[in-house]
């Protein structure tokens, strides 16, 4: 075989894997299995896209009831819609469901069928945002990763509801009606892969208690909390990204090294009532302090001790702080040289 013709022999080859690949990869994407992609059942108040049979959009279409789902259907979108109850009739095929989104309808607690949403045995992300829940719809599955249900009414946690949800690594409840009464020590329990818990814009007064040890991201702003107790955050060793901005804390409701913990990485406690900066550690790289009341800011007591890893012995020596709010305080320029000596690589201070 000459050169030319062993050359045309390897394009072909090329060409043939190629397209042997490309078909095996789109049916990875369409996931068909038993399925046929030629389907026609679509419930008629809905869109199936051909391109993506897996999915079912039956939004913003003035629905007050679910329609039949289809087993084949993994996604499914009823979102903004005037649904006001969920029952299995509607579900009775759809054993597969991965992703539910039910925001904006008006649900209620007593209009879901009990052991309805247990029942999807492969759901991994349910969407009851803006209905009308006055308690954690209960039980759930225990796949589910991703809860999100702001903006409802709720100010009830059923006991045990969480406590079987080891894959959860979201917990979205802000905007309800959640007070201190509404979580107990044991409320999160079993949620031990949760990343972010966001309770704000609820009416708690106190820190809530026995937060997973895993958390990452806290959200609770807009409360009406007054202090954090001792060592609150020694108990979840791995939290990064703090929010507790528009709360009533002083510097009185906030013990000297609460905030000097090495893993917090991004701290805000902006609209507040604080008189001067908390102590906190030096791998902290956001702070937000603005409006609060703070009149000066002494660099050389707020400085936190020096940084320096061992495994990276050519790293800047001191605290990593990058960025500093403090406007809407009673803080006059020019920056104080003390805080610019302290926190050197401070990259934009706002004043």
């Amino acid at each position: 075989m000459d050169v030319q013709s062993t050359c045309r022999l390897l394009c072909l080859l090329v060409i043939i894997f190629s397209y042997i690949e490309s078909v095996a990869q789109a049916y990875d994407y369409f996931d068909l299995g038993p399925y046929n992609l030629h389907s026609t059942e679509c419930p008629k108040e809905c869109v199936c896209p051909p391109s993506f049979p897996r999915a079912l959009y039956c939004d913003n279409k003035g629905l007050k009831e679910v329609p039949l789902i289809p087993s084949r259907i993994w996604y499914l979108y009823l979102h903004n819609n005037q649904i006001e109850k969920l029952n299995e009739e509607s579900f009775v095929n759809a054993t597969e469901l991965r992703w539910i989104n039910l925001s904006k309808n008006k649900i209620t607690d007593k209009k879901i069928t009990k052991n309805l949403i247990k029942n999807f045995k492969s759901l991994l992300y349910l969407f009851l945002e803006d209905n009308e829940l006055e308690e954690v719809p209960a039980p759930l599955p225990e796949s589910i990763e991703q809860i999100r249900l702001a903006r409802n009414k709720i100010s009830k946690i059923p006991e045990g509801v969480f406590s079987n949800l080891g894959n959860l690594t979201l917990l979205d409840l802000h905007h309800n009606k959640l007070t201190d009464s509404s979580i107990q020590a044991k409320t999160f329990s079993g949620l031990k892969s949760l990343m972010q818990l966001n309770m704000a814009k609820n009416s708690l007064k106190k820190m809530p208690v026995g937060l997973p040890s895993n958390t990452v991201q806290l959200y609770l702003d807009n409360n009406n909390i007054e202090e954090i107790p001792k060592n609150y955050f020694a108990e979840i060793p791995r939290v990064n990204f703090i929010r507790l901005n528009y709360n009533k804390l002083s510097n009185t409701g906030i013990p000297a090294n609460v905030f000097n913990v090495s893993s917090i990485l991004d701290l805000q406690l902006s609209h507040n009532k604080l008189t001067f900066m908390p102590h906190v550690n030096g791998h902290l790289e956001r702070l937000h302090l603005d409006h609060n009341e703070i009149k000066n800011i002494n660099g050389t007591v707020s400085c936190p001790e020096a940084v320096k890893e061992e495994f990276d012995p050519h790293f800047p020596v001191g605290p990593r702080l990058r960025y500093l709010r403090l406007d809407g305080n009673e803080i006059q320029p020019p920056i104080p040289l003390d805080l610019m000596i302290c926190f050197r690589l401070l990259q934009t201070v706002v004043i």
